[in-house]
């Protein structure tokens, strides 16, 4: 399903990137551009950030730890 018309990206690349640590919406507009332009895909975008991290609770450990590693 395409989330963001405006840079063309489909729900499978945001869960793609919340997969790979993305944990918020400028991560993920960072990692695929989501959301990245005219900002009406953001609350779509959070829905998906929201639903990968329920159903997957390491990725949101892991992007912590990530997080938390980078200087």
């Amino acid at each position: 399903m395409l989330v963001c018309h405006c840079q063309g990206v489909n729900d499978r690349a945001i869960r793609s990137a919340v997969r790979e640590g993305a944990a918020t919406c400028a991560d993920v507009a960072r990692h695929c551009r989501a959301g990245n332009r005219c900002g009406g895909c953001r609350p779509a975008v959070q829905g998906i950030i929201d639903s990968e991290l329920v159903q997957s609770p390491l990725a949101a450990h892991s992007s912590a730890e990530s997080l938390s590693e980078r200087p």
